[in-house]
């Protein structure tokens, strides 16, 4: 199958080498071609160049005309939680009405509610409506996905996520990577017994899901009143045995040591980060960590956000992902984290198309195919409506530009409204 994407507007985020990841300065650069074609051959994208230069009496199997339009990498969201039961539509209420995440929390709702709905839910139910939000960020843009459990807090809860998130990367053409969560919150009955907790945790439900092959990554929740930098060390480095990488929550709420934690036992992310020290900046610059930033849940509840521009004009990369989950960030839609990124934390659009592409691909260890135009990576790509220019994405926050999605070569069909 040869496909031919002709007369493209703007080419965005062409490598002509591979590019591992973006850090400060660099990231302020999106390379673009204008009045450009794209050739891709079964899964792959194999040519592109100025339309003055592409080849002549080449049979194609399919030829899209992008007059006016701009073409870009999949969206590659490195940090959700879309497996879940049911939703939190009234705690939304309850912080309207004054109560904090905590305080929600402290009474029950919050992870714990969420946790109580899918134990009570069937693995096909799970299934069922977890492909409903796979679908919707599809349609969106999302070309690759991290999956969190986290939510089940048993071993039969926990398999059952994972077992879905598994279910679904066999049956979509996303690109999807799994991560246990175990370490989201303590359950009620392990309220006074952490160390009970963590003990299940490390003596059955690790070795259980590491059997089946169910997740590629370990989190967990290291913050003030959930598990501390001692705690998630040792979870981490028995997930580390399992031949689980490391990608954590962190300094959502408090700056407790927990970066220094992760950044030396060699964490592939840190995600959240609405509150960074500087000490916390010096202990990432020239590590391999990736920053990972979320804005839409400091949108949604009404925290700080991360202090993206203190932390690139220190030097560093950035990532962004959506943190799409029932409680505090209920969106998948990529195309607002990046909005939000320009218009909240001051990225340029340059910065938060090369934090949503190439640096969340590295993010979620999947940087050799996605995250960039370069001839061998995976043809997962958006094609916008007609644009001015690329900088509508993130100035039109509330309309929905994106025309066509393709996944590894091949276009996603669902109707668009025009």
């Amino acid at each position: 199958m040869k496909l031919l994407i002709k007369n493209i507007k703007e080419l965005l985020q062409i490598r002509e080498q591979h590019v591992d990841k973006l850090a400060g300065e660099q990231m302020k650069t999106l390379p673009k071609l204008e009045n450009a074609y794209l050739i891709v051959k079964d899964e792959d994208i194999i040519d592109y160049g100025p339309m003055a230069d592409l080849p002549q009496n080449v049979v194609f199997d399919q030829i899209i005309d992008a007059t006016g339009k701009t073409v870009l990498p999949s969206w590659v969201d490195s940090h959700t939680h879309i497996v879940y039961a049911g939703n939190r539509e009234l705690e939304f209420v309850d912080r309207i009405n004054g109560l904090s995440y905590e305080e929600i929390f402290n009474r029950g709702g919050g992870i714990l509610n969420s946790a109580k709905k899918l134990q009570e839910t069937s693995e096909e139910d799970l299934y069922n409506q977890s492909k409903k939000r796979l679908e919707e960020i599809i349609q969106l843009g999302t070309g690759a996905v991290e999956i969190k459990s986290g939510y089940g807090l048993t071993l039969e809860s926990e398999l059952k996520m994972l077992r879905v998130i598994k279910k679904l990367k066999e049956n979509y053409p996303i690109e999807i990577r799994a991560t246990f969560l175990g370490a989201h919150a303590f359950p009620a009955e392990y309220k006074e017994n952490h160390q009970g907790y963590i003990d299940l945790m490390i003596n059955e439900m690790i070795p259980a899901i590491a059997k089946e092959k169910l997740a590629d990554f370990i989190d967990a929740f290291l913050e003030t009143g959930y598990f501390s930098p001692e705690e998630t060390e040792k979870i981490i480095q028995v997930g580390k045995e399992y031949g689980m990488v490391a990608k954590v929550h962190v300094n959502q709420f408090t700056a407790i040591g927990g970066i220094k934690t992760c950044v030396e036992n060699n964490a592939l992310s840190v995600d959240h980060l609405e509150i960074v020290t500087d000490e916390d900046i010096a202990i990432l610059k020239d590590s391999k960590t990736m920053p990972v930033a979320l804005p839409t849940c400091s949108f949604f509840i009404s925290i700080p956000y991360t202090p993206a521009r203190k932390m690139i004009d220190a030097g560093l990369p950035l990532a962004l992902a959506s943190d799409s989950n029932p409680g505090t960030t209920p969106s998948g839609n990529m195309n607002f984290v990046v909005s939000t990124a320009c218009i909240k934390m001051k990225m340029t659009p340059e910065e938060a198309i090369n934090a949503a592409t190439i640096n969340g691909a590295y993010a979620m260890g999947v940087e050799r195919d996605y995250g960039s135009i370069t001839k061998g990576k995976k043809a997962s790509l958006i094609i916008t409506k007609p644009l001015n220019s690329f900088y509508e994405l993130p100035y039109a926050f509330g309309s929905n530009l994106i025309d066509q999605v393709i996944l590894k070569g091949k276009t996603q069909l669902f109707k668009q409204n025009n």
